[in-house]
C-alpha cells in the first residue's frame, strides 16, 4: 500500500501538511485553555476541512473553507439542544443526512459542506456534547479552522505549484433519475435502520453505526460500490480493532505516546485515503480508540462492540442500496465511461488544433480532467474487478476496459506533450489520423462534437515534428477499437454488470 504511485510525492506532502495543520489546531486550542473535549472538536474540525475540501482552485478552497461554520454551526447547536429529546434528536439527524447527500449535486463545495454538517452532528454524540459546552466548541471550531488555513493558503500551500484537475462533475439527471437525489433518500433509510438497531445494541455508542452508513456512501454512486465500500469499512474496522487492542489499550490514555500515535494515525488517513479504503478505515479505527484512551473510556469491551456497530451501518447501506430506489452498476459504469470517452475525445481535438497552428487549444487542461474521470471509473468498475465478483465473464470484460483506458490516456499524454512543444508542427498526415480516431469513436459512443483539425496545404506533408503525433494517434485509434468487443459485449449481454 506504501508502496503504491505517487507521482510528484503529492500524497506525502498533503499528508504530511494534515499532520502539521491538526496538530497546530489541537495545540492551539490546548494553549488557549479549551476543554479536552472541545480540543478534540477542533481537531476533528480541522481533519475534515483538509480531507474534503476538494475545489480545483486554491480560491474555491479557500471559500469552501469559510463557509463550514456556516454549515455546521446550526447543526452543532441543535444536536446538544437535543440531547436530552432523543426521538427528534433522531429525526433531526436523519434530516441532516439527507440534506448533506443531496447537496452533492452541487459538487465539491456541497459534497464537503454536507459531510461537515453530518460530521458536526456526529462530534456531539461521540463527545456527549451538551448545551453548556457550545462556546467552547464554537471557539475551538473556529481556532481549528484558522490554524489548518494558515497552513494549508499560507505556509505550505502545495496547490498553487500542483493544481488539482477538476474533479468531475456529479452525474446528471432529473428529479429521481439524479444519482445524488436517490442517494439522499438511500442514504436517509440506512442511517435510520442502523440508527434503531445500533440502539438495541448500545444507548451510549449507537452513533457509530450511523457514522458508518453515512461514509459508506461518501463517494459512491451506485449499488455496487456502495457493497464494496461497506465490505471494505468494516474490514478495515476489524483490523483497526486488532490493532487498538495491541497499541491503544495498554497506553490507557497516556498523552505523550497517544499524540505521536494520533499524528501517525493522521498520516495514514490521508496517505492511504486515495489507493486503499480498508487501509483509510484501518488508522481511523485505531485513532477512534486512542480518542477515547485520552477521554478515560477505552477498554477492550468498546472496541468490540465498535465492530459490532459497524456492521450494523453497513448491513443498513447494504438493504438501502438493494431495496431503495437502487442505482445499477451498469448504469453509472455505462455513463462514466462514456465521459471518459468524450475527454479523450475531446483533449485530442484541442492538441490536433494545437499542432495546426492555433495556440488558443490547450490540451493539457483536458488531460488533467480526463484523469479525474478515468479515477472516477475506477471506482465505478471496482465492484466487478473485486476478487469476490462471481461473474468472470464481466470482470474480464471490466479488466479489458480498464487495460484499454489507461491505454488512452497513455497515449493523450504523449499527444498533449507534443503538441506542448513550440518545434512540432502539422502536417497532412495528422488529418487522417484524427480523422480515423474520430471513427473510431463514433463507433463506440456516437456522434461527438467537433471535428478533425482542417489540413494546411501549404505545410510539408512529412513534417518531422510530426512523427511522434502520429504514433499517439495510431495507438489511440488501436484503443478505441479494440475497446469495442469488451465494451459493447454479445448482443444478448450488452450490458456490463448486472447488479
Amino acid at each position: 500500500m506504501f508502496m503504491a504511485p505517487d507521482p510528484g510525492l503529492f500524497r506525502l506532502r498533503v499528508s504530511l501538511r494534515a499532520v502539521v495543520g491538526i496538530g497546530l489546531a489541537v495545540t492551539l486550542c490546548q494553549l488557549t485553555g479549551l476543554s479536552l473535549s472541545a480540543s478534540i472538536a477542533g481537531g476533528l474540525a480541522a481533519l475534515l476541512a483538509l480531507f474534503t475540501v476538494g475545489d480545483p482552485t486554491v480560491r474555491g478552497q479557500a471559500g469552501t473553507t469559510a463557509l463550514l461554520p456556516v454549515a455546521g454551526f446550526p447543526v452543532l447547536a441543535a444536536a446538544t439542544a437535543l440531547h436530552g429529546t432523543p426521538l427528534l434528536r433522531d429525526v433531526t439527524w436523519l434530516a441532516v443526512v439527507f440534506a448533506g447527500v443531496w447537496a452533492r449535486r452541487f459538487g465539491p463545495r456541497g459534497h464537503a459542506l454536507g459531510i461537515f454538517a453530518f460530521m458536526m452532528f456526529f462530534t456531539t454524540q461521540f463527545l456527549h456534547a451538551v448545551p453548556g459546552q457550545l462556546p467552547q466548541l464554537y471557539a475551538a471550531v473556529v481556532l481549528s479552522l484558522t490554524a489548518s488555513s494558515a497552513v494549508r493558503f499560507g505556509a505550505w500551500c502545495i496547490e498553487r505549484r500542483s493544481p488539482l484537475p477538476a474533479a468531475p462533475l456529479p452525474l446528471e439527471g432529473r428529479g429521481l433519475d439524479r444519482p445524488a437525489t436517490r442517494q439522499a433518500f438511500q442514504a436517509t433509510a440506512a442511517c435510520a435502520f442502523a440508527l434503531g438497531a445500533g440502539q438495541l445494541l448500545s444507548h451510549d455508542r449507537w452513533y457509530w453505526a450511523v457514522g458508518t452508513a453515512w461514509w459508506i456512501f461518501v463517494n459512491t454512486a451506485s449499488r455496487g460500490e456502495t457493497l464494496v465500500r461497506g465490505f471494505r469499512r468494516v474490514l478495515g474496522t476489524l483490523t483497526g480493532i486488532v490493532a487498538g487492542l495491541l497499541i491503544a489499550v495498554p497506553l490507557h490514555g497516556a498523552p505523550a505516546p497517544t499524540a505521536v500515535l494520533v499524528a501517525v494515525s493522521v498520516f495514514g488517513i490521508f496517505y492511504t485515503a486515495a489507493p486503499s479504503y480498508s487501509w483509510m478505515m484501518f488508522f481511523v479505527t485505531v485513532m477512534a480508540g486512542l480518542l477515547y484512551g485520552l477521554l478515560g473510556v477505552l477498554h477492550p469491551g468498546l472496541l468490540v462492540l465498535r465492530l459490532a456497530e459497524t456492521g450494523v451501518g453497513a448491513l443498513g447501506a447494504a438493504l438501502a442500496v438493494a431495496l431503495v430506489l437502487p442505482i445499477t452498476t451498469h448504469t453509472v459504469t455505462d455513463r462514466w465511461i462514456e465521459r471518459a470517452l468524450h475527454a479523450v475525445h475531446g483533449c485530442t481535438a484541442a492538441a490536433a488544433r494545437r499542432l495546426a497552428g492555433d495556440e488558443r487549444a490547450d490540451p493539457a487542461p483536458l488531460a488533467g480532467e480526463l484523469e479525474a474521470l478515468l479515477a472516477r471509473v475506477r471506482m465505478a468498475l471496482a465492484p466487478l474487478v473485486h476478487p469476490l465478483n462471481p461473474m468472470r465473464q464481466r470482470k474480464g470484460r471490466a479488466r479489458a476496459i480498464l487495460a484499454l483506458l489507461d491505454d488512452c490516456a497513455r497515449e493523450v499524454r504523449g499527444l498533449a506533450a507534443v503538441a506542448a512543444d513550440p518545434d512540432a508542427s502539422h502536417d497532412a498526415r495528422l488529418t487522417a489520423a484524427c480523422r480515423r480516431v474520430e471513427t473510431a469513436m463514433e463507433a463506440l459512443v456516437g456522434a461527438v462534437p467537433g471535428g478533425a483539425a482542417a489540413v494546411h496545404h501549404d505545410v510539408p506533408g512529412h513534417h518531422p515534428g510530426a512523427e511522434q503525433a502520429l504514433v499517439h494517434l495510431h495507438g489511440l485509434e488501436r484503443a478505441l477499437v479494440d475497446m469495442a468487443t469488451p465494451l459493447r459485449g454479445p448482443v444478448r449481454d450488452s450490458r456490463l454488470v448486472g447488479v
